[in-house]
């Protein structure tokens, strides 16, 4: 995390990382923080297959992913996951079928910046398959996978490795 050096308040070269969530400068005192940020990640399911996605941009470009994202301020977990499938798959879900999972610690690296995350997952089961027009910018492509062919070095993130490993012993 050495990409912030200058002291957003007192504008010297100054600003000490920690290692761990925070930044200070020893001119002036302050303090900046990188707190946890929220993010979603939906298990779209249609009996023993789930939809993923493969990723088109950094990070982890070619890896599968499940869709999701990050939350906006004065927004709930559900709405994002709502906002996110929509804009991700266009496809509009309704909040209450929704089922909570767990949630895991996660690290998004982005731009040299390592983002800390608690990541929710939800499941979302459908009755049937469905293929959609992805937006080429964000995803290259989609796939219904089995969950008996899942391969835990095709997944992107930590987390969502840790998530598979733990929901296909519980299926």
């Amino acid at each position: 995390m050495k990409i912030l050096k200058y002291c957003p308040s007192c504008g010297k070269e100054s600003l000490h990382w920690d290692g761990e969530k925070k930044w200070s400068c020893p001119n002036c005192n302050f303090n900046l923080y990188n707190n946890v940020a929220g993010a979603v990640a939906v298990v779209i399911r249609c009996g023993d297959e789930i939809y993923l996605t493969r990723r088109n941009q950094e990070p982890k470009k070619g890896k599968l992913d499940l869709a999701g994202g990050f939350v906006d301020p004065r927004e709930s977990a559900e709405e994002t996951c709502k906002r996110e499938l929509f804009e991700e798959l266009q496809l509009d879900i309704n909040i209450s079928n929704l089922k909570y999972l767990t949630s895991l610690p996660n690290v998004y690296q982005y731009k040299e910046i390592d983002y800390n995350t608690i990541d929710l997952f939800y499941e979302y089961n459908v009755s049937e398959k469905f293929e959609v027009n992805i937006e080429l910018s964000e995803i290259s492509e989609t796939q219904w996978i089995p969950l008996s062919e899942i391969n835990l070095d095709d997944i992107a993130f930590d987390s969502q490795k840790i998530f598979f490993e733990r929901y296909l012993k519980n299926i």
